[in-house]
């Protein structure tokens, strides 16, 4: 009867020695996703940042886009306009009435 008291204390003994171990290995493993989880956020907040960043710049360039039609617009209508100048300064330098 002792002998079997004894190796039930042995096996007592090497199961919590197992569940220290485990316990251990557990508690790592949470640090390491805590850790995780954090450095997700982290990245999640950077992200969200980006898009906010991106959606601004994406309207800049519309904007930017837009004004550089309108100036080459109205670069082409000055260039009409001194076409025509050009024509009007020609006919006018031109001998058009005969002595």
């Amino acid at each position: 009867h002792e002998q079997l008291l004894k190796m039930m204390e042995e096996r007592m003994m090497d199961v919590e020695q197992k569940l220290r171990l485990v316990k251990r290995l557990l508690q790592d493993k949470v640090n390491q996703l805590k850790e995780q989880l954090s450095k997700n956020t982290k990245a999640d907040a950077m992200v969200k940042d980006l898009y906010v960043e991106n959606a601004q710049l994406l309207k800049a360039l519309e904007l930017t886009e837009q004004r550089q039609k309108s100036a080459e617009r109205r670069n082409y209508l000055l260039e009409e306009k001194i076409a025509n100048l050009n024509r009007i300064v020609k006919n006018l330098a031109s001998p058009s009435f005969s002595p």
